[in-house]
């Protein structure tokens, strides 16, 4: 199940709060611990410097009797203490008898700790020499004091740090939730916003003038992409009907032909001439098609597979070669320049240079030059074909690469050419890994492609 981002943000704010409280809480145990034991030690050290000098004063069997008396009311005042006196004189011994395991756990000097019947926690005791004085032996003096005061104050405070820290976690959880949720506010009304966007109101935009400035960035870049998808549905709204009227006029022209053609009887040599007509436009629409068909392999991402070593100068020769006859109906001439050596499919390099010269011709004077330029960089070969004549408008350079565009919008030359053939030089540059460009200035304009090197 998928989390909104309020609820993921109200789960990490508890998270880190019962981290943060876990940490804190450890350490106030930690704390109150060390606190408890040092006063417990204390307490012990104390009253065992209170009961020393009892002994002290009493340093024989008569008196030893006193001791004993002594102990026994102060114990009986205050039940959380005991008392024991060990001693090799078993004249002068004082509390309850030990196992062997107690007296082990109690130690002989410094700090213990001893279990007895009938109590839930162990005492803490401290024992200590008393030198021998008089007729008295050196005894161990333990004094032992009822921990459980302390367990039970130190479980309380536990117990009230796990609730404090559970309430604690859900209560960051609750508030995190709350403040995710008013921050999420802006993104929820860019949300109505982008939801509000159709098809037919393409030039609305979000509004970023009160957004903090990550959403700010966020919401530019959605207006980005709907710039650009308004400049595709823009394109693709013409593409449909550059392709409507591309397809328009050989189907008409069939359909015309071909009923003029069955409006009466015809002989057979009417008949074939009909035909040949027809056939003309039937190839015109071919060709539209395969085009098409090319162009939407190289949007797929189709690269060029069968590339073999070249001399780039060489395939254009190839090129000029085969618009030779061409070159010479339009009274123009060809230069090539440069030369460079890349892997190439050379039968759709050809295509490409091909059209570029076509387009060439088509644009250049009678008597005209045109020069083909072959260049090395770093990382690629350019190739560009170069015209003098009327040049084109910067506005239209950036989109001449475009699929049935012409910068005449009257359309005239349809019938040579159907606008497709600097798209394929776009198809076959971007399938060689490269990329396309067009100049012109002062009459001069520049179009080629690149290849990766």
């Amino acid at each position: 199940m998928k989390l909104s981002i309020s609820k993921r943000l109200a789960a990490m704010f508890a998270v880190a709060s019962f981290v943060m409280l876990a940490v804190l809480s450890v350490a106030m145990h930690g704390l109150l611990k060390r606190e408890l034991e040092r006063h417990q030690s204390n307490e012990l050290q104390a009253r065992w410097t209170m009961y020393k000098p009892i002994i002290m004063r009493n340093d024989d069997v008569v008196h030893w009797q006193y001791v004993r008396t002594k102990f026994d009311n102060s114990i009986s005042e205050n039940n959380r203490v005991s008392l024991w006196v060990q001693s090799n004189d078993p004249r002068f011994l004082y509390g309850a008898s030990l196992t062997d395991e107690q007296r082990h756990t109690m130690g002989a000097h410094g700090f213990g700790q001893v279990m007895l019947p009938g109590h839930d926690a162990p005492l803490k005791t401290y024992s200590a020499e008393v030198e021998a004085h008089g007729e008295r032996p050196a005894v161990l003096l333990t004094v032992g004091i009822d921990s459980k005061p302390f367990v039970e104050t130190l479980r309380a405070f536990t117990v009230g740090l796990i609730a404090l820290t559970v309430v604690g976690a859900l209560g960051a959880a609750g508030l995190g939730y709350y403040i995710a949720r008013v921050g999420m506010r802006p993104l929820d009304r860019l949300s109505g916003e982008a939801r509000g966007l159709s098809p037919g109101h393409l030039s609305r935009r979000l509004q970023t003038d009160t957004l903090a400035p990550e959403l700010s960035e966020l919401a530019d870049s959605f207006n980005g992409a709907l710039s650009r998808l308004e400049t595709a549905y823009q394109q693709l709204e013409a593409f449909n009907a550059d392709v409507a009227h591309e397809l328009r006029t050989p189907l008409g022209n069939l359909i015309g032909q071909t009923q003029v053609t069955l409006s009466r009887e015809r002989s057979p040599t009417e008949l074939k001439e009909a035909l040949h007509s027809n056939l003309e436009d039937l190839e015109r629409l071919r060709a539209i098609v395969n085009d098409m068909l090319f162009l939407a392999r190289a949007d797929r991402g189709e690269r060029a597979p069968n590339r073999v070593e070249v001399s780039i100068a060489q395939e254009v020769s190839h090129a000029v070669e085969y618009l030779e006859f061409i070159f010479e109906e339009a009274g123009v001439k060809v230069r090539i320049e440069g030369d460079a050596q890349a892997s190439i499919e050379t039968s759709l390099f050809r295509r490409a240079v091909t059209n570029l010269l076509q387009n060439a011709v088509q644009h250049a004077p009678r008597g005209a030059e045109i020069v083909v330029f072959v260049l090395q960089q770093p990382g690629a070969i350019r190739v560009s074909v170069q015209n003098t004549g009327s040049g084109i408008a910067r506005e239209h350079l950036s989109r001449l690469f475009d699929r049935f565009y012409r910068v005449d919008s009257s359309r005239s030359g349809s019938r040579e050419n159907h606008g497709l053939g600097l798209a394929i030089v776009r198809a076959v540059a971007t399938m060689h890994g490269g990329t396309v460009f067009a100049e012109s200035e002062s009459g001069a304009t520049t179009i080629g492609f690149t290849v990766a090197a």
